[in-house]
This record gives C-alpha cells, structure tokens and sequence, in this order.
C-alpha cells in the first residue's frame, strides 16, 4: 500500500479535506492531526474499518478506541443516559483535549469499545480534524497513529515513520500543540472517575463538577487480567526501545547516580540546559518548570533517542506530578514500565 501525504494548514486547503474524508468514507485509514497527538482515524461505525486500525497498529483487542465528533449535538447519536455533567465539561473543554466515557449505544460496534458497554467520545480542537469530520459526516474512531506501545507522534513525520505503507493517507498539519494524550473522565462511574491524565488538569475538572475519583492505574501498573476502561491503562506505553529507567529526585543525586551507573550505551532525558553537566548524551524534554512545554515535546525526544545508535538504557529525570505535570508523569511511568529509582 501507498500511503499518501495530504498537507493541510489552513481551512482553505479544502481539496485534500475532501480527499482525506472521501478515503475514511470508503472505509480507509488516515493519520489526522489533533491538538494533542496524532490519530490513526477510521468510520467509528465500520467495524472492517476499525478491524483495520488494530492490524495497522498492533494493538491489543480490548484496548477501547476514542471516537472523535465534532460537536456536543453528536454525542446523543453514540451515548446514552448522559448525565447533566456532561454539558457542562463540554461547555468548558470542548473542542479540547477532554474525553468523556459515557454508557454506548448498541450502534457503536463493540470492537470500538474493547468490549465494554461504554464509549469514550471527544471533541478536538484541531482545525483540520474537525474539517475532516465535517467532510466526511463520520464519527472517526482515533487512537494515536504509530505502532502500539512505541512513543505517540506529534508530527505526521513520526507518523510514517511507524506507519509509512500500512495506512491509506497522512495528513501533514505539522507538529501538536499539547503534545501528550487528551484527559479520559469517565462519567459512567459515581463519582466520576479520572482514567488518563491529560491537557485537562484534575483541578480544572474539579472547579466544573466539583469531586472526582483518579483511578489507581493512573499511577500504579494493572495486574494482566484487569479490564481497561481507557487507552493508556493496562499496557507498556509510549516507550521507546531502550529500557527506560524514571529516576526521582534532585539534580545532584541524578548526577551521582548517573555517573556511577552510565555506561557507552545510555542516554539520559533531561530537562534543559541540563545537557552539559551530563556524562552521555542528554536529550532534553521541556524546562523543568514548565509542564506545558515537557508535554509538548516529550514524545518527541523519546523517539530522537530512539534513533540513537547503541543506547540500550535511558535515565530520565522525574517531573513534578502536579497540574499537567502528571499528565507528563504519567506517560513516563509507562514508558518506564514503572521502574523507578529514588535517589
């Protein structure tokens, strides 16, 4: 299979629109650009479709898909039994990087859902996939576009990187704004509860609806037999090839514990300006007082040592787990597969 690039960076770039929707109404697959990662986007009603998503990923049967809408109006064709909160968290978060898990109409195939009876559904606020859902009249079920458990992309480069030949279109809307997964809230549960950290803080969410649980999975592995109610749950995620090993604690202790463990085939990921004082090669995600900026480029700095030759163990320097730092917390736990140092 050819996969095709379609450029898209602004609304008047309307043919390749049109084009990429044509494709997902005939039941293709194309990477679209969201303001948070990139998704590998197919008709959420086409179970071939979605069967499509899983072989071109790899990823696991009951790992549930997000489906993209473009407005609150759509939610009614894919929920039910949509409680009050609902429009609310829509009314203050979308278009955003907000997913609500709602109880499923029988409509939404079951492959979507990973076999549950709940459907996560959310409104981007990327401008191209918006028009691409319009175009198309679909709602597009989106998990992120790249092999599973491999770092997500944020640039239609990282994209075919993983996915060059095994997808039916790309877009190119260059590199996201948020960088990390969106937040998944499911309202299904009383109170509801926090299953993916994301853009959206907890204490956002809070001022909105007032108190909400975080699942343990958010920041503690699920045992083998758990069932997932979200992406992002169960599994090794966004992990690049190299045994990555999360150290906590300060600069000095990271130093000495990097010194005396480092070998020719580390790397570390730090935070920046930190990269001289390091004894490997340092790739840097984000200043350490900024979580915006660790979100938006920490993927991409995983995937840059990913292309390092020879590194077989990454140590990377902890950050704070507060606000959308635990969002970036979170994704390096994964990534890490929970191996953790204190120092």
């Amino acid at each position: 299979m050819k996969t095709v690039v379609l450029k898209i960076y602004n609304e008047d770039d309307v043919k390749n629109i049109e084009r990429a929707a044509e494709i997902l109404k005939n039941g293709g697959l194309v990477a679209i650009p969201t303001e948070t990662v990139y998704g590998l986007a197919a008709n959420a009603l086409d179970e071939r479709a979605i069967e499509r998503i899983f072989a071109a990923k790899g990823r696991p049967r009951d790992n549930p898909l997000i489906v993209h809408i473009n407005s609150y109006n759509q939610i009614e064709l894919l929920a039910r039994d949509i409680p009050p909160t609902a429009r609310s968290l829509a009314e203050a978060f979308w278009p955003g990087p907000l997913t609500l898990v709602l109880p499923k109409r029988a409509s939404v195939p079951r492959r979507v859902s990973g076999g549950l009876d709940t459907v996560a559904l959310r409104v981007p606020a990327h401008f191209a996939a918006r028009a691409i859902i319009t175009a198309s009249g679909l709602p597009l079920a989106a998990p992120s576009a790249n092999i599973s458990g491999s770092p997500s992309p944020t640039s239609a480069r990282h994209v075919l990187k993983d996915l060059d030949g095994l997808v039916d279109a790309v877009v190119d809307s260059g590199d996201c704004a948020v960088g990390v997964e969106s937040t998944v809230l499911s309202l299904a549960n009383t109170p509801p509860k926090l299953l993916r950290p994301g853009g959206v803080t907890p204490a956002q969410i809070r001022s909105v609806i007032g108190d909400i649980e975080i699942d343990k999975a958010v920041l503690n592995a699920l045992d083998d037999t758990a069932e997932v109610a979200s992406p992002g749950m169960k599994y090794k995620h966004y992990s690049p090839k190299a045994r990555v090993i999360l150290i906590k604690g300060e600069l000095a202790p990271f130093l000495d514990y990097v010194y005396a463990n480092a070998s020719d085939t580390t790397a570390v990921l730090c935070f920046e300006g930190e990269e001289p004082l390091m004894p490997v090669t340092a790739v840097p995600y984000g200043g350490i007082d900024s979580p915006q900026e660790q979100a938006r480029r920490l993927f991409a700095a995983l995937r840059e040592i990913d292309e390092m030759p020879g590194i077989k163990t990454v140590y990377a320097r902890c950050p704070d787990s507060e606000g959308l730092g635990l969002a970036v917390y979170n994704r390096l736990l994964r990534a890490a597969a929970f191996e953790v140092v204190e120092v």
